[in-house]
This record gives C-alpha cells, sequence and structure tokens, in this order.
C-alpha cells in the first residue's frame, strides 16, 4: 500500500503570523503554498484582506489567490476540487505543498475529505433568503440560522451573506441540519497540522496596527475604485470586514475612526469564530507560539516527520 503524500497545514487566526512562515517554511522545505483564505479569492480587494505583496508571493509560488471578480463566487465544491489539482500536480513536481489560511471551513474540506451536501439551488427559496436580507438584513438571517443550526451558526460569518443563505436553503431543502450534512472521508494526505498561537493582547494589537496599516496605505481609495467599477456594495464579497465599513467612509456615513473602532470589534469577534475550527486542545494540532526563531524549530519539526 502506498503511503499517503504529505501535506502541511498552517492554520491560526487573523494576524498570528502565517503568511510570512508559511513562505519561511516553504522556501526552506521545497515547497508551495495554496491560499485557503476566502477573502483572497477576489482580484482588486489587496489591502482589506491583507493579501500577500508581490514580493511575497514572487518568494515561492502561490495558488487560489485572484482568481475570481469581487461580483463572482467560488463555491466550497469547487474551491476543494481545485486545491486537490494543485496539490497533485505539487507532489508531482516532487514538492511539498503547505495550505495556508484562518478560513477553517476550507482547510478541513480539503483535508478531511468534505462531500459537501448534494443540495441543488432551489432559485425560489434563494430569492425569498435574499429578498428577507434585503428588507431585515444578514443579521436577522443570522440569528434564524443560529435557531435552526447553532453549530453552523457559530462558524459562519454573521455578515456572510452568501454562506449563511446558502445553510439555510440547505435546512429548510432537506429538512436537515447544515452541520450535520457534511461527509467526510478519511483524509488522502498524511497531514500535519501546524498551529500559530500568540497572546490575546498580542494578537489584538497586531490587529490594530494591521488596520492602521490599512488606511494609511489606501483601503478606502481601494474601495473608492471597487465602486467605482461597478461592484454594488452589497456583493458577499463587499461585506468583508473592511469593505462595508469604508463603504461608509466613502459615503460620508463613517469617519475614517469610527471605522477603525467597527473593524477592531468585528475583528476580535471574527479572531473568536476562527477557534472554533482550531482548539488549542486538538492533538492533531501541533501549536507553536510565534516569537522569534519559531521557524527553524517549526522547520525541525517537519523534517522529523517528513523523510527529506
Amino acid at each position: 500500500m502506498q503511503p499517503k503524500p504529505p501535506l502541511i497545514l498552517i492554520v491560526g487566526p487573523t494576524a498570528v503570523g502565517k503568511t510570512e512562515l508559511a513562505i519561511q517554511l516553504a522556501e526552506k522545505l521545497n515547497g508551495e503554498i495554496i491560499s485557503a483564505d476566502s477573502r483572497l479569492f477576489y482580484r482588486g480587494m489587496d489591502i482589506g484582506t491583507a493579501k500577500p505583496s508581490h514580493e511575497e508571493m514572487a518568494r515561492v509560488p502561490h495558488y487560489l489567490i485572484d482568481i475570481v471578480n469581487p461580483d463572482e463566487t467560488l463555491s466550497l465544491a469547487v474551491f476543494q476540487q481545485k486545491a486537490k489539482e494543485i496539490i497533485a500536480d505539487i507532489h508531482a513536481r516532487g514538492r511539498l505543498p503547505f495550505l495556508v489560511g484562518g478560513t477553517g471551513q476550507y482547510i478541513r474540506a480539503v483535508a478531511q475529505g468534505w462531500t459537501p451536501p448534494e443540495v441543488t439551488a432551489d432559485e425560489r427559496l434563494r430569492g425569498e433568503l435574499e429578498r428577507m436580507n434585503l428588507e431585515r438584513g444578514v443579521e436577522w438571517l443570522h440569528a434564524k440560522l443560529h435557531f435552526l443550526d447553532p453549530d453552523s451558526a457559530a462558524k459562519i460569518d454573521a455578515r456572510n451573506v452568501r454562506r449563511t443563505i446558502r445553510a439555510l436553503e440547505v435546512i429548510l431543502t432537506t429538512g436537515k441540519k447544515f452541520s450535520d450534512q457534511r461527509g467526510q472521508a478519511d483524509s488522502a494526505y498524511r497531514l500535519i497540522t501546524i498551529g500559530l498561537i500568540r497572546p490575546r493582547e498580542e494578537l489584538y494589537q497586531r490587529v490594530d496596527e494591521r488596520i492602521d496599516l490599512m488606511f494609511a496605505s489606501g483601503l478606502v481609495d481601494e474601495v473608492k475604485k471597487l465602486l467605482a467599477g461597478g461592484y454594488a456594495p452589497t456583493l458577499p464579497s463587499m461585506s468583508a470586514i473592511g469593505y462595508r465599513e469604508c463603504v461608509s467612509v466613502a459615503k460620508g456615513l463613517l469617519t475614517v475612526d469610527q471605522a477603525k473602532v467597527e473593524m477592531r470589534r468585528l475583528t476580535r469577534s471574527f479572531v473568536r469564530r476562527q477557534a472554533n475550527w482550531f482548539k488549542e486542545s486538538d492533538p492533531t494540532i501541533q501549536w507553536f507560539k510565534v516569537e522569534s526563531g519559531i521557524g527553524k524549530e517549526i522547520e525541525k519539526y517537519i523534517r522529523q516527520l517528513i523523510d527529506f
């Protein structure tokens, strides 16, 4: 029986330092990086998503970044298939794949071989849910999801219109909880999962500094350019943290300082939600505190597990 090919997972909360550490490790270990951050799919949304710079992406090959326009969607099933094909190609060339990101659903789907629910779109039901979103707001829809399926609601961003509607659509069509319908097979890979952590206060400080840098780098102008390009502020992509707030800044409804305060609040909530996917008590994750020299320690740990 052939041994399973290795797949390195780099997980952890937003702003913990996944991007730089993954690049360092890939450089040392003949690796290539597949992004599992759903915010990085969109072209033209660079600053507010903290997308790796062109210089960073030039250091090692990166995949599944800038693959759709802001008014397009990429389903979990399509992402999963694309990632599997890329991972197979990386293995075929004798290199090591790194799946990196903070979107737990996308990481788990690839690593654990999820089979997403096979429920075809009900356009009438979806239209009704979208109408309710326009009339009552995604927070109201998310509250309904929480009533019907608390486990799914805990893992879906309350502002993520597309995922909230899809979960409700599956529940209302099948009569079963969305969280109970993920088929799961044995992983096709030998998984080595690296979790990155920092003290919570340090992490929040990094979040605040990142938000300040986003505005200094032109986040409001980035959002204005998207709006001028015809991308509606009601698009699911534009509900990402930072973009909706900057739409309000562009319209004169919020000041920059008010937008920063709201982004800090929402990002802290997002960090707590990410912890629902990757728990420090999970025995399948090897956790490392991000500090000086940690890259070498993680590299040594991986080398011990993989025959280079």
